[in-house]
């Protein structure tokens, strides 16, 4: 952005079905582990897809301060997994927050001013645990075994619990995070599906570089594995019913044989910080964000459009800013879900903004590993390609590597001299489309 402040990435926080924290995730990813397989947290025989992403066991306490233990009671498993991905990134930018030094890791002061430490995070349509809604669902049934809207409104409501509404809000993920950091400036929480993440460290971007913050926490997290949260894709056909018995090769992206995707779970919060501001504490540096991009499926809230124009628009405005030309993008990180539809006009859209250099750059899509996290998977793909550019190496794509268009790895990693890379994502029921750029610096 001309005549702003440069904005710089300091800290990742993700967690994965195939590892938590930035450092086991990239171990992971180089490794070609998948964390897809049959669904472990509740019963899904009867339903036609019975196989997930979900995550490794962690412990919530591992990631708030004692004292906050009793606020955990009211998190959804979103929530959980927003202040896991808080405490790593924090961990890994440097940062002394609030909550470091009340879990006795640090002894303080803060090295941030909390007036000055903002949050973007973007959060699905959180879902309810089955077992938080039978008791009022029951009560709204009506003689003939219909669910009746007067009875919910008259009786169904009442046998919620008081504080229900309070740990499914969508905002809870940015409230609990911000409370348990002391992060005071600037929140918003976005909530547009897939593309969520995207807008969220592109809102933070913008939030720093026009003076409002120094630094901000933004990206997003989703749970996908909950039996409601499956129920929409499953009935517009998005998930693949097919490969049960196969999971490890159940999500294919912009592979001729693809069926569908995978629901999973997952997030990513990343630091943002006013290069100034990181420089002035001595943080270390993975790249600086430097150009932001949104754009509108007007085509069809359910399907993609299938020229992939609103992918390409998004490319074009982030690289504008960025004042990137095609010939200088080295990695691009699609969002590839394994849907053919989605894949075939989002591939038509990468095609359309970067013209003659779309084959020159290398690729990496992880939803063959991970599944679709939803509102976290764009901050996922987004740590994906700062860790590639940090490391510069690309990791190999699992179950993509041989597809069609895109210049992905195969096989080992590949060593490569990364400098640019641009992450595309958008939401699989609605209209977003975001991009971001990053480039190297070089200290």
């Amino acid at each position: 952005m001309s005549g702003s402040r440069r904005v710089v990435i300091t800290g990742l926080g993700v967690a994965t079905p195939i590892g938590i924290g930035a450092e086991a995730y990239w171990e992971a990813l180089l490794a070609q582990r998948c964390g897809v397989g049959p669904v472990r947290s509740f019963n899904a025989e009867g339903l036609p897809c019975r196989i997930a992403a979900e995550l490794p066991e962690f412990s919530l306490n591992d990631a708030i301060p004692k004292s906050y233990r009793k606020a955990a009671k009211v998190m959804s498993r979103d929530t959980q997994i927003a202040v896991v991905c808080a405490y790593h990134a924090v961990k890994d930018a440097g940062l002394v927050t609030a909550c470091l030094i009340g879990r006795g890791e640090s002894p303080g002061p803060p090295n941030v001013d909390p007036a000055r430490f903002g949050a973007n995070i973007g959060a699905g349509l959180v879902c309810a645990d089955l077992a938080e809604l039978a008791g009022a669902l029951n009560t709204a049934v009506d003689d003939a075994g219909r669910f009746s809207h007067r009875l919910w409104g008259s009786a169904g409501m009442e046998n919620l619990t008081p504080l229900w509404l309070l740990k499914f809000l969508p905002n809870m993920l940015a409230c609990h995070v911000t409370i348990v950091h002391d992060a005071q400036a600037n929140s918003n929480t976005i909530t547009c599906g897939e593309a969520s993440s995207h807008l969220a460290i592109g809102e933070a971007y913008r939030t720093i570089a026009r003076g409002s913050a120094d630094l901000c926490i933004c990206g997003g997290a989703e749970s996908k594995v909950n039996p409601m949260a499956l129920t929409r894709p499953l009935l517009l056909g998005k998930l693949n019913t097919a490969s049960n018995a196969d999971p490890l090769r159940a999500c294919r992206p912009f592979s001729e044989d693809a069926a569908g995707t995978v629901a999973g779970e997952g997030g990513g919060l990343i630091v943002l910080e006013a290069l100034e501001h990181a420089h002035r504490r001595g943080a270390r540096i993975y790249g600086e964000v430097v150009g932001f991009g949104a754009a509108s499926n007007a085509h069809s809230w359910s399907r993609p459009d299938p020229t992939g124009r609103p992918v390409e628009l998004a490319v074009r405005a982030a690289m504008k800013e960025a004042s990137v030309r095609p010939d200088d993008v080295d990695l691009i990180v699609p969002f590839g879900a394994g849907i053919p539809a989605y894949d075939a006009s989002e591939l038509a859209g990468w095609n359309a903004a970067l013209g003659d250099a779309a084959k020159k750059p290398w690729a990496v899509g992880v939803k063959g590993s991970l599944g679709n996290n939803g509102a976290g998977s764009g901050a996922i793909d987004f740590a994906t390609g700062v860790l590639s550019l940090h490391h510069r190496t690309v990791p190999p794509s699992l179950n993509a590597a041989s597809a069609p268009g895109f210049r992905f790895a195969s096989g080992d990693p590949a060593d490569a001299r990364l400098s640019v890379f641009v992450s595309a994502a958008y939401a699989l029921a609605g209209s977003q489309v975001a991009a971001l750029v990053v480039r190297r610096i070089e200290e």
